[in-house]
């Protein structure tokens, strides 16, 4: 991430991709579809975007590695990776994903 101040947009765009990797890793199978994805963000995170606007999100994280992705018709089954398993336990950073916050011990 530049150092330059992020638009409102993108601040979005990262806060939400570090939620999708944080929810994926709460399921013991690391999976979920994007309609559960979706209602997920609005309800408990109150980011209150269209399903377009996700799949564009989960296709970013796919292109970095971070999720798999399968289509089934016009949904998108999403599967963590050990790569965004890796960015959401603080081990390496992913461009354009929020960094997680420490755990205080």
């Amino acid at each position: 991430m530049s150092k330059e101040k992020l638009s409102r947009d993108e601040w979005l765009r990262e806060e939400a991709r570090l939620i999708i990797l944080r929810m994926l890793g709460e399921e013991p199978n690391w999976s979920l579809h994007s309609p559960i994805i979706l209602r997920e963000l609005r309800e408990r995170w109150m980011v209150t975007r269209d399903r377009p606007w996700l799949h564009i999100e989960l296709d970013y994280l796919a292109e970095l590695g971070a999720i798999s992705i399968v289509n089934v018709e016009t949904i998108k089954i999403a599967t963590l990776t050990e790569r965004g398993k890796r960015h959401i336990d603080g081990e390496i950073v992913l461009t354009g994903v929020k960094r997680p916050s420490q755990q205080v011990l």
